[in-house]
């Protein structure tokens, strides 16, 4: 019999959330948002160098605020474990979106890479920090 407090046995495969792994996740996690916070930020303010970035790639720099908008409510939802998923996935369409608008000028390669390679800490972080995704990958639906 086990006491109260302890817990039993992990199984091969069990999807309980390992210490190391949720704070690998949570600092991973909290770096995304902290950079996404500050792009969204700058957005909002329309600053010079967004405003020119804007127009080079074909934005109007009347549409960033709207942008950082979107970007800044994708944030947040990646920021509270309830909605981090659905977060993830919406943060994951503002880099493809931003992918795409960099094909269109025909960016060099580092440049098209930044979206994609962003990408992977966004998941990375949600996967180290939920063992229901982590459950998901393995198996499947």
């Amino acid at each position: 019999m086990t006491a109260n407090n302890a817990q039993p046995p992990t199984e091969p495969g069990d999807t309980r959330p390992d210490r190391r792994m949720n704070w690998a996740g949570m600092t991973i996690g909290t770096l995304v948002v902290l950079f996404l916070l500050v792009d969204a930020v700058s957005k909002l303010l329309a600053s010079h160098a967004e405003a020119s970035a804007a127009a080079t790639i074909g934005f109007d720099p009347g549409t960033l605020p709207v942008i950082g908008t979107l970007l800044l409510i994708s944030v947040a939802l990646y920021s509270v474990p309830q909605t981090s998923l659905f977060g993830a996935v919406l943060i994951t369409a503002y880099l493809g979106g931003a992918l795409c608008a960099t094909l269109r000028i025909h960016a060099p390669l580092p440049v098209l890479l930044i979206p994609v390679v962003f990408a992977i800490p966004v998941w990375l972080g949600l996967y180290l920090r939920s063992a229901a995704l982590r459950k998901l990958v393995r198996h499947g639906l």
